[in-house]
């Protein structure tokens, strides 16, 4: 890959650029999946012209950041930015020589430059050189990663806040785990089964060899019509294929003999028993993550807390509901609102009763989306996050 020089004169190309120019992939890199939308170019290319304007800066943005680990995207999109989804806007990328402008990694140093009214990240050396005085010039080197799973960029949002549910979170339109594959005893008549214990399953396996298993399904029932929008399994572990079973006739041809297949419990979340339903693990999902405001107007409430909790606050889960059918995303970003309380006004005689106005609460950031339903983030929350909340467009 060639090295693009950058002279003083094209400095104000570079503008802010959170998303790790000299982080690049190579285009012989794995071909993850990195969304970045026609319309996050065009704006990265308008801001790419002449940086942002002073007002759109955090009150108290600093004049540098060194990228350490465990930074987000976020977390420096908020350093930098009032509104952290607007990521576009903190780079302005070659777009000839930056294949992938989501990476950004530890040891990296963010300058914030201000010319005029408007400003714009500059990306320097660790220890604290930029690439020396502003006649200079600044060679940009894309590294090479050979992994994109792990290069030891940093991710968008807390990745390990969610990992584990990526496997765990089944939304189905329909209650198809009825027919799934089953337990259907376990070895030495446990009732319940825990990691390591044997567990006999009948059903159509279809060839899988590793499942998760399955307690049932829940309707999931939307707050404001009643409607149900689809039912939720609870997630029990996961399953190991040790053997088939087989269905044989006896010897006198009047029956046939049931062997169920045989599974070792792996994981475990909650003990499994007779009756779970087994579900193939899906392929994992490791496309990035990017943060961004719904393109129209959405909202919705939230149907329930994961975890069957009451309330819920900063990095716990939430299900929404909205899906891909009403034009939720992942990576979309959320306003949270809490409903406004009635309220008697005693200051007037007839004392009438008010509804207080409704009050942003926090935000949320979409991970997981089926068709009607959507799990989200919390990021941010001044107040415990209830079922049927509000949500809406940042």
């Amino acid at each position: 890959m060639s090295r693009p020089q950058i002279h003083s004169h094209q400095r104000l190309r570079l503008s802010l650029w959170v998303g790790a120019a000299l982080a690049a992939l190579c285009s012989q890199a794995p071909a993850a999946t990195w969304p970045v939308t026609t319309e996050q170019r065009d704006t990265a290319a308008q801001v790419a012209q002449a940086g942002i304007p002073l007002s759109e800066l955090s009150s108290n943005a600093p004049e540098s950041h060194t990228v350490v680990r465990g930074d987000t995207l976020w977390d420096i999109s908020k350093l930098f930015l009032r509104s952290p989804w607007r990521w576009p806007e903190l780079w302005g990328m070659n777009l000839e020589q930056i294949k992938n402008p989501h990476l950004i990694y530890p040891g990296q140093v963010l300058y914030l430059v201000k010319v005029g009214d408007r400003a714009m990240l500059r990306v320097g050396q660790p220890g604290g050189s930029t690439g020396g005085s502003m006649g200079d010039t600044v060679k940009l080197s894309p590294r090479v990663r050979a992994d994109a799973l792990d290069s030891g960029a940093i991710p968008a949002i807390p990745l390990h806040l969610i990992a584990p549910f990526l496997n765990e979170a089944v939304v189905l339109s329909t209650d198809e785990l009825a027919t799934a594959p089953r337990i259907v005893a376990s070895s030495e008549d446990h009732v319940l089964m825990t990691r390591g214990e044997t567990a006999y399953v009948r059903g159509d396996l279809k060839g899988n060899r590793d499942f998760r298993v399955f307690r049932e399904a829940t309707p999931m029932a939307d707050p404001d019509t009643g409607e149900v929008l689809g039912y939720e399994s609870r997630y029990v572990g996961t399953a190991e294929f040790v053997r088939d079973g087989s269905v044989t006739a006896t010897l006198d041809g009047k029956s046939n003999e049931i062997v169920p297949a045989t599974f070792k419990m792996t994981t475990v979340r909650i003990e499994a028993g007779v009756g779970d339903r087994l579900a193939p693990v899906p392929p994992r999902d490791y496309a990035a993550y990017v943060p961004h405001a719904p393109a129209q107007a959405l909202k919705g409430r939230i149907i329930s807390i994961y975890g069957e909790a009451l309330s819920a606050g900063q990095n716990q889960i939430i299900s929404l509901n909205r899906g891909a059918r009403d034009g939720v995303e992942r990576g979309h970003v959320m306003a949270l609102w809490r409903n406004g309380a009635m309220a008697v006004d005693t200051t007037d005689s007839k004392r009438p009763m008010m509804k207080l106005p409704d009050e942003r609460i926090g935000t949320i950031f979409v991970f997981r989306v089926f068709d009607r339903v959507s799990y989200a983030l919390i990021l941010q929350s001044e107040d415990p996050v209830r079922p049927g909340d509000r949500f809406s467009q940042p």
